[in-house]
């Protein structure tokens, strides 16, 4: 047994390392012989517009704190300190839009979101700050526990020197993207920095290509033996190079001829190849490409339905993240049972007013919604409950849920009324089949 154990460890508590920390993915050069990094990503139009739209989406979704009814259903905790934190205002520094909005540029670019939870003398949540990922690590102690280590900077105050900060799991809020071990994620960037690398070699070309006066390049032929080749092509460049000189007609002596020699931009698809990798940009976001600007392959028909399938399979996956990150990193174990994060992405996924109408019609007709249920999904105020805003009502004469049947008999219990002897005469006649006789007379 004590050699089998020396060959297996629990999987789950590796020592001094998170188990996908041999998996790297470095950021730097590419294929395309460019650096990519975080920063020089996002001055790629593509990439900016990406990380905006999905920053952005988060960050303006409504973000509230519900918790369990004894009844079943679920309603607002406005009186915990949590929801204020969350909904409003994380730390006296930054808004919720903001603090979310960059949580998210974090984990889009980086893979991860961090932040310090600070924490009163009960315990309590009281603020939460960003913190940089790229200044982040995760590892694990002797004893296989997790810990944070947070590589400080005469940025973040004036009053800490820079040096290393170790952090306990509870005083991290840790949104990990998709990772091997589900302890760190990894940067969409650095996995996708050849395509990355290559949109940048595309644009840069075309630069330079636009700062030289769409003129390509070529070869200056001289007749005899050129004495100082670098004067001859100073004084070109310096004449008819750049956009400035666009235009100007080249003078050639002594017998000189001009030749050109590069490839043109048709003949090496510059447009194309620009217009590929905006389509492989949006692809590793998964961003359907008419939110960024890319209108080739939308209509009329098709860009609603993108617009929704962009909320359910796109914000979707990064919304449960979300919530289940702050529910795991901000509860209690007695809470968690208790209360939870939820996003309204109800907003995002109305259609047309003419659609929202019909259906909120049959919700209303067939009684699992009320008006205020639909007032609020429009953002209206409330009808009072005394007037009728709170009643749930179905087809027929429209009559409140609970009294649909108050006018049955049916398994009610109640007495039938005994019917007079005239109405007894006519029954009966209806069930012979035969016709009303006058009294006192008698049978032919």
């Amino acid at each position: 047994m004590g050699f089998l154990s020396s060959l297996f460890r629990s999987r789950d508590k590796p020592v001094n390392a998170t188990n996908g920390s041999s998996y790297r993915f470095f950021l730097g050069g590419s294929t395309a012989g460019k650096a990519v990094t975080e920063r020089s990503a996002m001055q790629m139009t593509a990439v900016y517009s990406c990380v905006r739209i999905l920053a952005e989406a988060i960050a303006g979704l409504p973000l509230h704190l519900y918790c369990y009814k004894e009844d079943g259903g679920k309603e607002k905790a406005l009186q915990h300190p949590l929801y204020l934190l969350l909904h409003d205002e994380p730390n006296p520094e930054m808004s919720s839009f903001v603090f979310r909005e960059t949580l998210m540029t974090h984990l889009l670019l980086w893979g991860n979101a961090y932040a310090q939870i600070i924490r009163n003398g009960k315990g309590e949540v009281v603020a939460l700050y960003p913190l940089m990922p790229n200044r982040m690590t995760v590892d694990r102690d002797s004893s296989g526990q997790l810990y944070y280590s947070y590589q400080m900077a005469s940025s973040d105050t004036p009053t800490m020197e820079n040096g290393t900060v170790i952090l306990k799991p509870s005083d991290v809020l840790h949104i990990p993207g998709l990772g091997f071990d589900g302890l760190v994620g990894y940067s969409p960037i650095a996995m996708a920095k050849n395509a990355i690398g290559l949109a940048i070699a595309t644009e840069e070309y075309g630069a330079k290509f636009f700062s030289n006066g769409a003129t390509p390049g070529g070869l200056l032929e001289y007749p005899g033996t050129v004495k100082d080749p670098d004067r001859i092509r100073d004084s070109w460049n310096k004449g008819f190079s750049g956009s400035q000189n666009a235009g100007k007609v080249a003078i050639l002596e002594e017998g000189m001829k001009y030749t050109p020699i590069s490839i043109a931009p048709e003949q090496a698809q510059f447009l194309e190849t620009r217009k590929f990798q905006i389509n492989e940009i949006a692809r590793i976001f998964r961003i359907p490409p008419h939110m960024i600007g890319d209108l080739e392959k939308s209509s009329f028909s098709n860009i609603e339905q993108q617009s929704l399938e962009f909320v359910k399979y796109t914000l979707d996956p990064w919304v449960v993240r979300w919530e289940q990150s702050l529910s795991r990193a901000l509860f209690t174990p007695e809470e968690k049972k208790q209360y939870f994060f939820k996003f309204n992405v109800e907003g995002l996924l109305r259609g047309d007013y003419q659609s929202r109408m019909n259906g909120y019609a049959t919700a209303r007709q067939n009684g699992w919604m009320s008006a205020n249920d639909i007032r609020e999904l429009e953002n209206l105020d409330r009808i009072p409950a005394e007037e009728g805003g709170d009643l749930y009502l179905i087809n027929g004469n429209m009559l409140p849920l609970m009294n649909a049947g108050a006018f049955a008999d049916i398994n009610t219990g109640k007495e039938e009324e005994k019917p007079d002897e005239q109405t007894e005469e006519i029954l009966e006649l209806e069930k012979s089949g035969g016709r009303r006789r006058s009294k006192g007379t008698k049978n032919s």
